[in-house]
């Protein structure tokens, strides 16, 4: 069996990632910060499906979580084949809404620790001359969307430069760029989602169908759905400012409270 760790496993997206991967037969290294969270998760993948689930309780938002991944990441004896990069969380608030410490713990996760644990990953991957990255931005990446957008559209440049120069080493990477995804995370955010219509929300297992599949073809960005891939299309030809203001109305209204991890 190969292994692959996800981070922000216990909720959302990252717990659709470790269902799938379980059910095709990955052991895996579960990373969150709830570590009771992390070890029912792991017992019920490892019951249902007979793989081993190991845990890893890490903030990343601090040095020390970010290092303990990395460690985890480096170890030659139990090599990691799959990384996938999706702890994250989201603002609610405008510019100056919202306190600069809050912002740069954004990016601590969202960019330092997606940069150092890949980092950490693809270098042993190299060696081995296979293994892959998922790296999970969102469609907010492609719109003018404050500090969360800006996290996501450097998670997008950063992955697709890599997956460049480390083009023919076999290891592949993808950044993962969903709309709204259906997942209890919402709920326990206290997200007012009542008004996104409901063409826009997409399952999280089939999000993660679709980028194991692009991941599979050789590609560097996964839109998931075709509706997403229409908007993003439309997007292009929109005006930035247009763009701008529906982006900002829709995170004050939509967005997560303060500090609430995505998972």
């Amino acid at each position: 069996m190969t292994t692959a760790l996800v981070t922000g496993a216990t909720a959302g997206i990252g717990a659709a990632f470790a269902r799938r991967l379980a059910r095709d037969r990955h052991d895996l290294v579960l990373v969150a910060r709830d570590a009771e969270a992390l070890r029912r998760q792991a017992a019920e993948l490892h019951d249902r499906h007979g793989i081993e689930a190991a845990v890893l309780r890490a903030d990343l938002s601090t040095d020390e979580g970010i290092a303990a991944v990395e460690a985890r990441l480096s170890d030659p004896g139990s090599p990691v084949e799959l990384l996938v990069n999706n702890a994250g969380f989201g603002l609610k608030g405008s510019y100056l809404d919202v306190p600069v410490a809050e912002e740069l713990r954004m990016l601590k996760v969202h960019c330092e620790a997606v940069l150092r644990l890949t980092t950490a990953a693809a270098g042993p991957m190299r060696r081995r001359g296979r293994g892959a990255v998922v790296n999970v931005a969102s469609v907010a990446a492609f719109l003018p969307r404050g500090t969360y957008g800006a996290s996501k559209a450097w998670v997008v440049q950063f992955t697709q430069g890599a997956a460049r120069d480390l083009a023919g080493e076999g290891v592949r990477l993808l950044a993962l760029c969903p709309g709204f995804v259906r997942t209890e995370f919402h709920q326990r955010a206290g997200m007012g989602t009542e008004n996104v219509p409901g063409w826009m929300w997409l399952d999280a297992d089939r999000v993660v169908d679709a980028a194991l599949k692009d991941l599979e073809r050789g590609r560097t960005v996964s839109v998931p759905d075709a509706r997403y891939k229409v908007l993003m299309g439309a997007a292009k030809l929109a005006p930035r400012g247009a763009l701008g203001g529906l982006s900002a109305r829709a995170g004050r209204r939509y967005g997560p409270r303060r500090g609430e991890p995505e998972a």
